[in-house]
């Protein structure tokens, strides 16, 4: 047995090693496409298989870990499986197999070069999901954090011309800016504070935030909630829809799968384990996160409320969604970030069902603005009404996802006596409504344009796809027992109720 493992650590190995072969065996198969994507859904599989064999232990109370190895005296590459990186991998996991047979589809129908590579880097962006999600320590998180910038930036710039390259030196640029100048020094301080960087149930920095000045916990949270730039808060929210010049499945690795979730991800794990929701409810100076966050929802939706481009459209959409987990843990009640971890799932099914029907809808007929959309939805009933179902969960409507975790954030809101978030709510589902609605009208209600490009639906393992996340985001929405259950976990809470 490799040593520092016991119980359920070695599938903590086998989650981190999976991708990373997954990825020499699409390499070493590029040549055979079939092959090659049969390695793929292989890789994705198993790892769905790996991941979910956690989650038993994990809701019984286990917590596998697993030191990698120890560089330096005091800092380790840890790896240990609490709820919320269990709710993070899970989600990452069940969707990239899915992702997969869409990008089958979505690469082979638009001729897409490179499609090797792109597979590639897929694979090693999920090692560094799966390593963001189970990392023990801001160190761990840190350095896969960073993996998966890297790893991901190929993907942005796949199509390899100048807009591409443009898009990817804004995406690389203020990612790595913020990490490296911000998150970085956050780290190796709260290392010279706390003699550590381990996460820790009630926080890290619990019984030492007292003794500190409140300005130097303030400085610190600034530093943290910043230099993890992929959460995209205002003003360095700009990578996001820059990266929307790759491809669709990497805009769907984007916002659903793995980046910007791991950016919300680590926001909240900060919060609950290396601060503590009680200590930073002690610390006026941390009290700007949840106008911040506010002022991201709101303007967010008011920008994609001027995109005519759908993709444009649905990456500031994303930009306002994120922060709505940025405001759930902002309130600092145990139901508003109870909220925000089950935002995380609900807005990647919700999510990848948008960006997958924008694919579609592009594969199909090459449109890609919203005025061109009139009368789609005959054409497309499919992909369509998949659309419809991944915009009732982003307004937070029954019966989608989207709506029990905005319950749950307004519940926690409510509570606290917060009320500018509960009217940030409030208005931002009604922005939110205003820019998703008259898509979906348009596509059903109005006639379609007799344009002689659209013939139906996109291939098949396309719409296969898009109808299976719309699917899982009306499950999530009947049956989030576990998910629930997992974030309660998370906060120490034992009833489920929300009000």
């Amino acid at each position: 047995m490799i040593p520092g493992m016991e119980g359920d650590a070695p599938r903590i190995v086998l989650a981190l090693a999976l991708p990373l072969a997954g990825a020499v065996g699409i390499w070493a198969s590029g040549r055979r496409a079939n092959l090659r994507e049969g390695v793929t859904l292989v890789t994705a599989g198993l790892l769905l298989l790996t991941v979910f064999g956690l989650l038993p232990a994990v809701l019984a109370g286990a917590r596998p870990e697993w030191v990698f190895a120890q560089p330096l005296p005091g800092i380790a590459i840890a790896f240990r499986v609490e709820p919320l990186g269990m709710l993070f991998a899970a989600v990452a996991s069940l969707l990239w197999p899915i992702n997969s047979v869409y990008s089958i589809g979505y690469m082979r129908g638009n001729a897409e070069r490179h499609q090797t590579r792109f597979y590639v880097f897929f694979a090693v962006a999920l090692f560094a999901t799966m390593g963001v999600a189970f990392a023990a320590n801001l160190v761990t998180l840190f350095l896969f954090y960073e993996i998966l910038t890297l790893s991901t930036y190929p993907l942005v710039t796949h199509k390899g011309n100048d807009a591409a390259r443009a898009g990817g030196r804004v995406y690389l640029g203020l990612l790595i800016a913020t990490s490296i100048g911000l998150l970085l020094p956050a780290v190796i301080w709260t290392q010279a504070i706390a003699g550590s960087t381990e996460f820790m149930p009630g926080g890290l920095l619990a019984n030492i935030a007292p003794a500190l000045p409140p300005a130097t916990v303030g400085l610190l949270f600034f530093l943290f909630m910043y230099g993890i730039g992929k959460a995209a808060l205002m003003p360095i929210h700009r990578w996001l829809p820059a990266a929307m010049v790759a491809p669709t499945p990497v805009s769907a690795l984007l916002h659903a799968v793995a980046v910007v979730k791991a950016g919300v991800f680590s926001v909240v794990k900060v919060m609950v384990f290396t601060f503590g929701i009680d200590t930073l409810q002690a610390v006026p100076a941390a009290q700007w996160l949840l106008y911040i966050a506010a002022f991201t929802i709101i303007v967010g939706s008011v920008i994609a409320l001027r995109q005519d481009n759908l993709k444009r459209r649905l990456a500031y959409s994303t930009v306002s969604q994120l922060s709505y987990v940025v405001l759930g843990a902002a309130i600092l009640a145990p139901l508003s970030v109870v909220g925000a971890a089950l935002h995380i799932v609900a807005h990647a099914f919700g999510k990848i069902t948008l960006f997958f029907a924008a694919g579609a809808i592009y594969t199909a007929s090459h449109k890609t603005e919203v005025s061109q959309l009139r009368g789609i939805g005959w054409r497309m009933p499919w992909t369509m009404t998949a659309f419809a179902i991944g915009a009732l969960s982003m307004i937070g409507v029954p019966p989608a996802a989207g709506f029990i975790s905005k319950w749950y954030i307004l519940a926690g809101a409510l509570q606290t006596e917060q009320l500018l978030a509960v009217a940030v709510i409030v208005l931002s589902t009604l922005l939110n409504a205003a820019y998703f609605a008259p898509i979906v009208f348009s596509a059903f209600a109005r006639p379609a344009d007799d344009d002689p490009a659209d013939h139906g639906e996109a291939p098949l393992p396309i719409v296969i796809a898009v109808t299976t996340t719309a699917a899982l985001t009306v499950l999530l929405f009947l049956f989030h027992q576990v998910p629930l259950e997992l974030a309660n976990e998370m906060v120490g809470r034992s009833a489920p109720a929300a009000g």
